[in-house]
Parts: structure tokens; C-alpha cells; sequence
């Protein structure tokens, strides 16, 4: 498997009964795509953190962060538009289209939420994101 040839581990810290209002399937490719993007651009010998860090009566917070090699700055505020790849120089066959994250970010829009990247202090990108809470 990559995880094991590429030593990536995965940590999720999400509790059992968390209840998200909306479409499972595009719930799914919200942390489907986070994942793969994170596999695909982190690099190796890496962890992948999944955290519900905090909830309020109508929201969950989510973090979604790695220890990768993380982005220049000047990419952050263009990560989640379509087609818009960081590293222009890989292969399709290597790289993504530059969907996943145009993907997540309206997911995550059209489920009442919103999200932000920013590099984080461990090295990597970290993702938080609001879903509205099932009620």
C-alpha cells in the first residue's frame, strides 16, 4: 500500500457520534479529497491529523492538517480554485487535475460552512472547516 511504502500514517481523533446535516457522498469527498491531496503533494515519512476540535449548537470544527513540506504563501489564497495547481511541473499522470479542493471547498459551502488553509506551525497545510450539525 502507499501509506506503508511512502510512511504516511493517518491519526483521526473524530469521535464515533458525530451527526453532519447533508449529502453523505459529498461529505465523503470532503475528507476523501483533503486525504489524497495530502498523500499526493505531502511527500514521505509524514502524519495526517483528522481532528473535530470543537462544536457549538450548530456546527462541528474540523482540522485537517499534515507534517509535509506545506506552500509557498503566495499559493494559499489560490488552493482551492479550479484547475489551479501549486506544482505546474508534475505530470497529470503524477498530479491531480487541480480539482480536489475546488471540490471540497464547495462541498463544504453548499453543507452551510466554510474553510481556510494556512501552513501550519508543524510543517505541512492545515485545513479547518465548519459542517452544520445535524438537528
Amino acid at each position: 500500500m502507499e501509506l506503508e511504502e511512502r510512511k504516511i500514517s493517518v491519526i483521526n481523533s473524530l469521535k464515533k457520534n458525530i451527526q453532519i446535516r447533508g449529502n453523505y457522498s459529498l461529505i465523503y469527498s470532503i475528507f476523501r479529497n483533503l486525504t489524497d491531496n495530502a498523500i499526493a503533494y505531502a511527500g514521505s515519512n509524514i502524519q495526517i491529523y483528522i481532528n473535530c476540535f470543537r462544536e457549538d449548537e450548530n456546527y462541528y470544527y474540523f482540522s485537517f492538517s499534515d507534517t509535509g513540506v506545506g506552500v509557498s504563501p503566495e499559493h494559499l489564497n489560490r488552493l482551492f480554485e479550479r484547475f489551479y495547481r501549486v506544482d505546474k511541473g508534475r505530470s497529470r499522470k503524477l498530479g491531480g487535475t487541480g480539482l480536489g479542493l475546488a471540490i471540497v471547498k464547495n462541498a463544504v459551502i453548499i453543507h452551510g460552512g466554510s474553510i481556510s488553509a494556512k501552513n501550519s506551525q508543524q510543517g505541512g497545510l492545515e485545513f479547518v472547516f465548519t459542517l452544520a450539525k445535524e438537528k
